[in-house]
């Protein structure tokens, strides 16, 4: 039982043989989503083959545009608890750790759209319980990943970090749970929502094969287990880096602020509309190229199942293939000034002349992110509402400070104070 050698790829030319498949993740022994699925299971993220083929396939309708149209309303709604609790340091004349306030809202945003689960998380005055177990199981994930003596299980569960994790583990595994049979319970009373679109839960719960057979109750919250994560944590990495960005740079923040302005001009709301989202075209560069600088998701990892012949060299089955989005993203032959934040390269003349696999924050190729649209559609209207009522600048008391994990995260937190702009 050895530990495989681990290839590590930094460039559009070479990650694109390994996206452009459907290769599986490494799950054997010393690959680093073995060590994830104690929390995910084989949901979406970390299933291989038939397993995740059907997923895919399953999951899909819940994700498309006419089913992401009217969550514009709770992206809205979500966002207006959001700009209530950063007023409360405005006001104080204090900073706001963005990664809290914005975790809580984006896991407020992915149970409703998902779940049609309503709680509230928004309203603590403190780090919501599940996005602090999300963040510790993640810590303990990464740092298993790097000391190969915590590989074997006997070995990595005796420890407290090992005992932290499956803590951690199974009380986001009570949530996941809560929320199935609070849906359960209203599907078994005949009481079927009457919606044009089933959510995601819908499509987990009521799914039957050609055999008449549903998914398990463990398939089902492997599922919900991966979305929530997914749906909520590398959303608000992104978000809390764009913030960032966008307050080290006044000049661009200025610039999203007056396209916002522009499109709300004259109406008695500041929400947002469907139709709006398309006229966000600077927003979406900052957007694009806050997730180049930061890669929210640094790195992902398949296993390969054949032979794969990379710069000339054939790997043989079984080779760990790391794609490193983060070194894709900075790497000098490929982005000029890769260390800085110039939004233009993703205006619409130079995204043209683009490499598809130059950026790639959601991954690509048949195993890309199923929720991308989703996430670009909360991002722009969290991050637009936020600007158009204030305008942010860091906090210099605190140091900013990258800290990768199974998302990029600040070692410190990353602190704004909220400055009034009406």
């Amino acid at each position: 039982m050895g530990v495989k050698p681990v290839i590590i790829l930094n460039h559009p030319d070479t990650v694109k043989l390994v996206l452009k498949t459907a290769e599986p993740k490494s799950v054997g022994f010393g690959g680093i989503y073995r060590h994830g699925r104690p929390w995910l299971g084989d949901g979406l993220l970390i299933a291989g083959g038939q397993r995740w083929a059907r997923a895919r396939r399953l999951l899909t309708p819940a994700f498309h545009f006419d089913v992401l149209r009217p969550y514009i309303d709770i992206y809205n709604e979500a966002t207006e608890e959001l700009l209530t609790n950063v007023e409360v340091c405005a006001e104080k004349g204090e900073s706001f750790e963005t990664f809290n306030v914005v975790s809580a809202c984006t896991l407020d945003i992915i149970l409703r759209c998902a779940f049609s689960y309503r709680t509230n998380c928004q309203n603590l005055g403190k780090i919501h319980p599940y996005v602090a177990a999300v963040n510790e199981i993640a810590e303990e994930w990464t740092t298993r990943n790097r000391k190969p003596w915590l590989y074997p299980d006997f070995i990595f569960y005796l420890t407290s970090g090992g005992r932290r994790f499956r803590r951690q583990c199974n009380y986001v595994h009570s949530v996941a749970e809560e929320v199935i049979d609070k849906r359960q319970r209203i599907l078994d009373a005949g009481h079927v929502p009457e919606k044009k679109y089933k959510d995601f839960l819908d499509i987990l719960l009521m799914a039957r094969d050609e055999n008449g057979n549903g998914l398990t109750r463990e398939e089902i919250r492997n599922e919900v287990d991966t979305f929530l994560f997914e749906g909520h944590d590398t959303t608000a990495s992104a978000i809390s880096w764009i913030l960032y960005s966008l307050a080290t740079h006044p000049e661009h923040q200025t610039k999203v602020q007056e396209e916002i302005d522009s499109i709300l001009k004259g109406r008695e709301s500041d929400r947002l509309l469907w139709d709006d989202l398309p006229k966000l075209e600077y927003l979406t560069m900052c957007i694009k190229e806050g997730m180049r600088l930061h890669s929210p998701v640094p790195f992902i990892q398949r296993e390969s199942t054949r032979d794969f012949t990379i710069d000339g060299k054939t790997l043989p089955p079984g080779t760990s293939l790391s794609c490193s989005i983060f070194s894709v993203h900075h790497n000098p032959t490929v982005w000029s000034e890769s260390d800085k934040f110039i939004p233009q390269r993703f205006s619409k003349e130079n995204s043209s002349q683009m490499d598809s696999f130059a950026f790639v924050p959601f991954a690509a190729g048949p195993r890309n992110c199923i929720g991308q649209h989703f996430a670009m559609h909360e991002e722009k209207v969290t991050i637009a509402r936020i600007l158009h009522r204030y305008t942010l600048e860091v906090d210099p008391a605190v140091e900013v400070k990258k800290h990768p994990a199974a998302v990029m995260r600040s070692k410190n937190g990353v602190y704004l104070y909220a400055k009034p702009r009406y």
